[in-house]
């Protein structure tokens, strides 16, 4: 019966049915609708579930000025946002963080805040950049130059840490494209597991000893032991018992296929919406149509996803294409 539930929960937000059914996900473009207790509770036990994802790195949501970028204007459907380009929303625009918050707590829709990660090239102005400034002053095998770099780390891990439980926000998105930066190899694998010890699967940790570990540093009103840790760009094999999800950027949009030994099921395959929205969305149903042998891939997802947004003579209206790959990647019965 659970699963009948779950299924349920896709097809009131999937979109694609009938006018008569009243908790059809809205397509109005200004105005979006709220429906019943019910249809947001079984859209959240559906993001709940044992299923692939869809994500979505949403950019532009600063303007506002328009349903195509706003949090409230993303399909009901959309597992994991990951807010791009622009850091954590400013405070003081609150019509900004009451989308985020009703898309987030009603919806179920998972924030994540993302960084491309390059410590080496962090501003000066950060106390982490200021220990590793000091590290290098220390010759190359002085004890005291591994030392302060390994304490730069951890205070870099911690830094995105606290940008998460201060702001209430799901998991982070760690954009690993270090491109000669100094956080790679081991040092990027320190960095996830510091990381690790505040959210993701970390293996090596009970739920109780994170529990202490973040009600210590943000006090005891903060208790979700569960918040995301995901990959994107390249990918750290030795460390992805600590991530949730490899976002793979599959920008060619040819057919995915597993990638390393990451399980099938933490891949999640993305292509870059921002140049091809306006395209037949070949690319697009290609992440999404596409499974392993066994079992099911992480999911699918998109780059600037929000332009699926536009309409155009391949997309008739708002989503059509992304709430149709929802379908596609998890068909729900009728």
């Amino acid at each position: 019966m659970k699963a009948i539930k779950y299924l349920l929960a896709f097809v009131l937000s999937g979109a694609f049915m009938t006018a008569c059914n009243t908790d059809q996900e809205t397509d109005s473009i200004q105005n979006p609708k709220t429906f019943s207790d019910l249809y947001y509770q079984n859209l959240r036990d559906f993001k709940k579930s044992d299923h692939a994802i869809s994500f979505m790195w949403f950019a532009q949501w600063s303007a506002q000025n328009s349903m195509a970028v706003r949090f409230n204007g993303l399909p009901d459907s959309l597992d994991i946002c990951s807010i791009w380009g622009g850091g954590i929303p400013p405070k003081e625009n609150t019509q900004l963080w009451e989308d985020l918050r009703f898309t987030q707590k009603v919806k179920g829709t998972k924030m994540l805040y993302v960084a491309i990660v390059r410590l080496g090239a962090e501003d000066d102005i950060h106390d982490f950049k200021q220990v590793l400034n000091e590290a290098y002053e220390h010759e190359p095998g002085d004890p005291m130059r591994d030392t302060l770099i390994n304490k730069a780390i951890d205070m870099y891990a911690l830094y995105y840490v606290d940008q998460i439980f201060e702001n209430d926000l799901d998991g982070f998105d760690a954009d690993y494209e270090p491109e000669g930066d100094m956080l790679t190899g081991a040092n990027m694998q320190r960095f996830i597991k510091k990381l690790g010890e505040y959210m993701g699967p970390n293996p090596y940790q009970t739920k109780e000893e994170r529990l202490k570990l973040i009600q210590t540093r943000f006090g005891t009103e903060h208790n979700d032991v569960d918040k995301l840790l995901c990959v994107d760009g390249n990918f750290e094999e030795a460390v992805q018992e600590y991530c949730d999800y490899w976002l793979i950027q599959n920008y060619g949009g040819g057919t995915p296929y597993a990638r390393s030994s990451c399980p099938v099921e933490k891949q999640v395959f993305c292509v870059n919406w921002g140049d091809n929205w306006n395209t037949d969305g070949t690319q697009l149903y290609n992440q999404a149509k596409w499974e392993p042998s066994t079992g099911h891939k992480g999911g699918f997802g998109a780059f600037y996803g929000q332009r699926d947004y536009f309409i155009h003579e391949y997309n008739p209206e708002p989503y059509k294409r992304f709430r149709e790959c929802i379908q596609i990647q998890n068909p729900a019965v009728h």
